[in-house]
């Protein structure tokens, strides 16, 4: 098994319940965070990892995603003639990367999802990016988990800290050994009731995995709210070979439901500097209005 993390699974076959009536059409990973749809803020961070293969596993009704990540040559030929070559080069970014695609035929939870591209994995070790959570940080926050891989040749989950009476809504470490950022993990808790979680270190939506995690994806065993976990078979990979936790660096976004999306939206346009003074200037009038 090489030591080389070359490849990552992108899941984004979820119904997105949470942005209905928006996404009854469109696919939640297609809402637009500013000007870029939120899953090209997650190809970005593999591509600058250094990931030479994406699969996306994607479900009905998201075509949308692949018409995205491929050319239009009508817009691109319309683009040129009016001499556009901002956006041109914008658009164009989005149709560089090699994306691959596979169809999670029924909502069987994220295990199940990261399942179905075992074929494109194969016997390598991958990473995996979750679209609810995107990462600002000077070195992307996959990198650091493969850095952290390429010492250990152990799976790496990434972590932050969160509010304890947050923790039910995450999956949960116990950590066992700390080794400044990295942890050696004694247990992963899927979602803890309240009142439980044996710290406040949340699985965030990155991890690398050795193949062996698809054999016991592949036990297809049900899990909280009736899924196939990830979190699970992590932890019956965990009783195999060591899996660490990794605190990664950089500002983790919400974006997997309305209040984190609204705030990831405001803070990703005040880094943009054609829009950070109009509305900074904006929100000082609607905090005078409230007050």
């Amino acid at each position: 098994m090489e030591n080389k993390i070359k490849k990552a699974i992108i899941p984004a076959a979820g119904l997105g319940t949470r942005f209905l009536p928006a996404t009854k059409a469109m696919p939640k990973e297609m809402l637009p965070i500013v000007d870029k749809p939120t899953i090209e803020y997650i190809v970005d961070e593999a591509v600058k990892s250094g990931i030479e293969d994406i699969i996306i596993v994607t479900g009905k009704g998201k075509r949308a995603i692949e018409d995205h990540f491929d050319h239009s040559f009508e817009l691109e030929e319309t683009l040129t003639r009016k001499e556009k070559f901002d956006l041109l080069e914008k658009i164009n970014a989005s149709a560089q990367v090699d994306i691959h695609y596979i169809r999670q035929k029924e909502p069987r939870g994220l295990g199940h999802a990261i399942w179905c591209a075992r074929k494109f994995i194969g016997n390598e070790p991958f990473g995996v990016l979750l679209g609810d959570d995107i990462v600002q940080s000077e070195k992307p926050g996959l990198l650091q988990l493969m850095e952290q891989y390429e010492q250990t040749s152990s799976s790496i989950i990434g972590v932050q800290r969160i509010p304890s009476e947050e923790t039910h809504r995450y999956g949960i470490i116990d950590p066992l050994v700390n080794e400044g950022r990295r942890i050696q993990v004694n247990k992963f808790v899927e979602k803890p009731k309240q009142g439980t979680a044996p710290s406040n270190l949340a699985i965030i939506g990155r991890y690398v995995l050795t193949p062996q995690i698809f054999d016991y994806l592949g036990e297809q065993k049900i899990g909280q709210g009736g899924e196939i976990q990830l979190t699970d078979a992590i932890q019956e990979l965990n009783q195999l070979q060591k899996v660490y936790a990794y605190e990664f660096e950089g500002n983790r976004y919400d974006v997997g439901e309305k209040l984190g999306f609204i705030q990831t939206t405001i803070e990703l346009a005040l880094e943009r500097q054609e829009l950070k003074e109009p509305l900074t200037e904006y929100l000082k009038v609607i905090a005078k209005r409230l007050s």
